[in-house]
């Protein structure tokens, strides 16, 4: 199992424009092609201008599949134009991280 964890940060006080803009147009076409994120939350305490997702793949071919039929999709797209419009987004990250071998994910 593979993790793919991405955090973003956002212009001082643009976190909530930036979260809506994404309920509105990036999380459906995304949930569609990758599934739900094991996790999507913001900071509470430190960089309160971040938020992070992770998604869980069974390897890194699944995750390459699915990240290109996401690519594809025209409500996807959208999304991407919308966001780099709005110019909320200052910084992403991403990393690939995968299980130790003596937890057994569920």
């Amino acid at each position: 199992m593979i993790y793919d964890q991405r955090t973003y940060t956002c212009k001082p006080g643009q976190i909530a424009k930036q979260l809506a803009l994404y309920e509105k147009y990036g999380f459906a076409p995304q949930t569609k092609n990758l599934g739900q994120p094991l996790l999507f939350a913001m900071t509470e305490i430190g960089d309160v201008n971040s938020y992070v997702h992770i998604w869980a793949y069974k390897d890194l071919a699944e995750r390459d599949a699915k990240r290109a039929a996401l690519m594809a999709d025209p409500d996807w797209q959208t999304y991407l134009r919308e966001s780099a419009d709005a110019g909320h987004l200052v910084h992403q990250e991403n990393t690939i991280r995968k299980s130790v071998p003596f937890i057994n994910p569920s």
